[in-house]
């Protein structure tokens, strides 16, 4: 019996139905279409494209994108959903091309090395590769994509000892903007393979990427609360904590002062050992403070470091609540003025993995990276908090500069739209990414039919 599906109702899916893909296609009517726009983690992210494409297959990712660059037909990529801000990974009246179907976790034990599909989050690839008593060095955060993290740098619980997440990668396999599809690793199409690491969707859609794989099975981790009374003695053992890194490292941290936990401002402490050393000594200042609860055990798994940024931060995060409290008095907000050690390193990592094009490894100093999160639940309330936030962030900057504490540097995978996280990368970095972008896209399908992301052909140099 022949399956029957329904008429296309707009041009874009007729063009991929021509192509036989009238099975993987979801249109607004279908109930899959919203299932799939409620997945995005960012309400921010829900635009309305004219139909999403599901490819099975690197082979439909090239079928999809020569159909799509055939008729200018713009389009969006989408990995695990996990952009915050619109356009990221969705496009209004585009195509959306979600690989959410790429999802695989191979682990070649030979080698040690595992292939792992783009489509996938990382909490499924850790579950199959527990089985092996083995991980990667991937998303510290089982919901966060996996494209999407890697293209962005990734920072994980292994940073200090491996380098970013980019860092651990071996190959590629690359759909291009011409429909071929290539493998990209120190060898072959090495220039390409660097781009990679931290140049995002500028250069083609990743359709495989095949990782090293190391033991890890057992980790001390958890978090810890503590009143904002404490807020001295937590700022003195962030910035200790981010100085002693080279000492040990396997202890991870991440800090962030949060409302309205307790219905009032606390401050949370993240510890992740990955050697599952229990109370390392890395921990010492942290594990002295007066803590009101604790969740540490045994499981399996850029502003420079200056003790007066980090307390203009929380002073600022302070009155900003206060004000957004006058705003939505119900209290049904979240903040976070998120802090963690970036050690430089972390850079000197990276480069002994090979390198990348982030730059990070041009860091003379030991910095912290300072990300502000605002949730809240209608869009009048994103409309109005928005430039409060960003005017924090411009307070936190300009009290920085006033002391020389200021890096230029930008992560890609915190950045906002209105930033600028690749111009971040350094002068040689952007003109590599653009000669790579030039050879591999002349037509620039992935600057211009492709508008989600940070475009290196915006970067001036």
């Amino acid at each position: 019996m022949a399956a029957v599906f329904p008429k296309p109702t707009c041009s874009q899916a007729e063009l991929l139905v021509r192509v036989g893909l009238e099975t993987q296609i979801l249109l607004p009517t279908s109930a899959n279409y919203a299932s799939r726009q409620e997945s995005y983690w960012s309400n921010t992210a829900k635009l309305k494209p004219a139909c999403i494409v599901r490819p099975r297959s690197a082979e439909e990712v090239s079928l999809i994108i020569q159909t799509l660059v055939a008729a200018n037909e713009k389009f969006a990529i989408r990995s695990g959903g996990h952009a915050q801000y619109a356009g990221g990974n969705n496009i209004d009246s585009g195509v959306t091309i979600d690989l959410g179907l790429l999802e695989w976790t191979k682990y070649d034990a030979a080698t040690e090395t595992v292939d792992i599909g783009p489509g996938g989050r990382w909490g499924p690839v850790y579950a199959k590769l527990k089985k092996h008593r083995r991980v990667v060095a991937g998303g510290r955060d089982g919901n966060v994509g996996v494209a999407g993290l890697i293209l962005g740098g990734g920072k994980t619980f292994f940073t200090a000892r491996r380098g970013f997440a980019c860092d651990d990668v071996i190959s590629y396999e690359v759909v291009l903007a011409s429909g071929e599809i290539v493998s990209a690793d120190a060898n072959n199409f090495d220039d390409l393979f660097r781009a990679l690491k931290g140049g995002m969707n500028n250069f083609g859609i990743v359709t495989n990427i095949k990782m090293k794989a190391f033991k890890c099975e057992e980790v001390w981790a958890g978090l810890t609360y503590f009143p904002k009374q404490t807020t001295p003695g937590v700022i003195e053992a962030l910035v200790d904590f981010t100085e002693n890194i080279p000492k040990d490292l396997d202890s991870n941290l991440l800090c962030f002062f949060t409302y309205p936990e307790f219905k009032d401002i606390i401050i949370v402490a993240g510890y992740v050992q990955t050697a599952g050393v229990e109370n390392a000594p890395a921990y010492e200042k942290w594990l002295a403070l007066p803590s009101i609860n604790t969740t540490c055990q045994m499981t399996s798994v850029s502003d420079v470091n200056d003790a007066r940024i980090v307390a203009k931060a929380s002073e600022l995060h302070e009155k900003l609540v206060e004000e957004i409290k006058s705003f939505i008095p119900d209290g049904n907000f979240i903040t976070q003025c998120l802090f963690q050690p970036l050690n430089k390193i972390l850079g000197q990592r990276s480069a002994e993995a090979g390198g990348n094009v982030m730059g990070v490894e041009q860091q003379s100093e030991d910095g912290l990276l300072f990300t502000i999160v605002i949730m809240v639940k209608t869009e009048e309330q994103e409309i109005w908090v928005y430039p409060k936030a960003k005017a924090w962030l411009q307070g936190v900057q300009e009290f920085a500069a006033t002391i020389d504490g200021m890096l230029s540097w930008i992560f890609m995978n915190y950045a906002d739209s209105s930033q600028n996280p690749l111009s971040s990368y350094g002068i040689e970095n952007v003109k590599k990414m653009k000669e790579v972008a030039a050879k591999y896209d002349a037509e620039e399908v992935f600057q211009k039919l492709c508008p989600g992301g940070f475009k290196i052909s915006e970067v001036e140099t």
